[in-house]
């Protein structure tokens, strides 16, 4: 079969890039932004609506070092919390009223795991309805267990663990596993939290058995039993725990030499520890690869990517003032997908729904006070939705089981999630309005729908839709080796996703108009 010739001629392009070079800038252009916070958050492209090379490249170098420094949910929500900072967005606590809430830039996050920015411009009103972006934040990952202590065996310190959705699966084997997460501190009298990340040092190794042992090592393999995290080894105890550390509030719950070692990284006591939410994941970096550098090839890119491209989006049509003073533009970032959405946390938590009745029921949209029902309904009626999350990259060596002209290739574009029974929200009026939105951004779109022999899996998008009556549409960046614990995805294809958002934020509103009583 004769190769697409839009594959080639993209191969061609990323060949004639100068990636090393482009990545050096990079670099020296972040660390000049982190020695100033204050500084402008991008600065991708002199021209607005110029897309070039060098764009395309600083995002797959960008999402390479966030996905490497952020390895967990609550790290991510802090990132781009400062980075909506830096670019001017005013935080609003979900605790605090919002009765002056008027045109601006805003966001509010819940439990530090899930997160929603949005921009009102100073014409909008209920019946221009609402243009969002949702995704979800969360990414498979293996959970210390509430008590992690687990006796030695034979010498090797072992660690109490859960699977996160479809984790510890064989694929997490024999991986390099560092620790990170949340801390829950007591400091000065006052409860607070804050961020651990053992990064570079992997702490954890799950052992495969060999295949020399025949049968055993071929599975399938218990999750409790055979699928046990390895922290370290002595033929010595453990150096027994002083006065002060027994009387600490996780004493007796997890390993002592873990809580040291956690104390240390964190520079925070073991007594000050009151509780944690901490994880292991996959400390190696991603990277560019391919012959061409046309692959990135990184951990936890369901679904960090289509979060990445999301916000930055936000902020890339907010700088370049591409946001018509009409639109209301919201980029929700929700937990718990993975695990059927079902938390306050999760799209079922109803922070969506709240952020955008709390800007309806504020001074400044409803000075009179009265019942905001109506207008919610208005705005949700004229509202579009993209629900963005990772779909399928045709496998080549399972291109059987794709359906015919649903097979999406890398570094061509987003890819339209279809399902006939639901699974997904998208609609033929959705898919038109995709479709003209691309023309005028100069975008390709791809397909993808299950076949009749397999299973489909789900997003978002059901839920939104059902939650709020808005026309919603499933989409995504297309990956390789979905829920394994390394992905591929394309390395045009970051670059691919914030320009496609970005132009959806400019255009959807006035494209959508052209749509009559639909």
């Amino acid at each position: 079969m004769s190769q697409d010739p839009s594959i080639e001629a993209l191969q061609r392009a990323f060949q004639n890039i100068d990636f090393a070079k482009l990545v050096k800038e990079s670099m020296a252009s972040n660390a000049a932004a982190e020695s100033n916070p204050e500084s402008p958050t991008l600065k991708s492209t002199s021209n607005a609506e110029v897309f070039d090379d060098s764009f395309f490249a600083k995002y797959a170098d960008e999402y390479i070092e966030f996905t490497y420094k952020n390895p967990t949910i609550y790290h991510v929500v802090k990132y781009f919390s400062d980075k909506l900072k830096a670019q001017g967005f005013e935080y609003l606590s979900e605790k605090d009223s919002w009765t002056d809430v008027k045109p601006g830039k805003y966001f509010t996050s819940r439990n530090g795991s899930s997160l929603i920015a949005f921009t009102i411009g100073k014409n909008w009103k209920p019946a221009k309805g609402l243009g969002v972006i949702g995704s979800h934040i969360d990414s498979l990952t293996v959970a210390l267990k509430p008590s992690s202590i687990k006796n030695k065996v034979d010498g090797y310190d072992l660690l109490g663990v859960a699977p996160y959705a479809g984790t510890l699966s064989d694929v997490w084997w024999d991986r390099d596993l560092g620790i990170g997460g949340r801390l829950i501190v007591k400091k000065d009298n006052k409860i607070t939290s804050t961020l651990v990340d053992s990064s570079p040092h992997p702490i954890a190794h799950i052992p495969t058995l060999a295949p020399h042992f025949g049968a055993p090592a071929v599975g399938p393999f218990n999750k409790e039993t055979q699928a046990v995290p390895v922290i370290g080894f002595s033929s010595e105890p453990d150096a027994p725990a002083t006065e002060s550390e027994k009387k600490a509030p996780l004493y007796g719950k997890h390993p002592i030499k873990l809580l040291r070692y956690i104390s240390k990284i964190s520079n925070t006591s073991i007594e000050d520890i009151l509780q944690w939410d901490l994880q292991l994941f996959d400390v190696q970096k991603g990277a560019l690869g391919g012959l061409d550098n046309e692959f990135i090839f990184a951990p936890r890119i369901d679904d960090r990517v289509c979060s990445f491209a999301a916000i930055y989006s936000l902020l890339e049509a907010d700088e370049k003032n591409l946001l018509p003073d009409d639109n209301f533009s919201i980029v929700g970032l929700f937990d718990h997908e993975e695990i059927g959405s079902g938390s306050r946390t999760g799209i079922r938590g109803q922070l969506f729904e709240s952020t955008v009745s709390r800007v309806v029921s504020s001074d400044y949209y409803n000075p009179n006070l009265s019942d905001v029902s109506d207008a919610l309904s208005i705005a949700y009626a004229n509202t579009i939705i993209l629900s963005a999350d990772v779909n399928h990259l045709v496998n080549p060596n399972f291109t059987g089981y794709y359906l015919e002209n649903h097979k999406p290739v890398p570094n061509k574009g987003v890819t339209i999630a279809f399902d006939t029974n639901g699974h997904f929200a998208t609609d033929s009026l959705g898919t038109s309005l995709l479709e003209e939105l691309a023309r005028l951004n100069d975008d390709q779109l791809q397909y993808f729908h299950i076949r009749n022999d397999s299973r489909s899996g789900g997003s978002i998008g059901p839920l939104i839709s059902l939650q709020t009556g808005a026309r919603t549409i499933d989409l995504g960046i297309p990956q390789l080796s979905m829920h394994s614990i390394r992905a591929t995805v394309g390395s045009k294809d970051i670059g691919n996703g914030i320009k496609f958002f970005s132009g959806f934020f400019k255009n959807w509103r006035k494209t959508y108009d052209t749509y009559q009583d639909l």
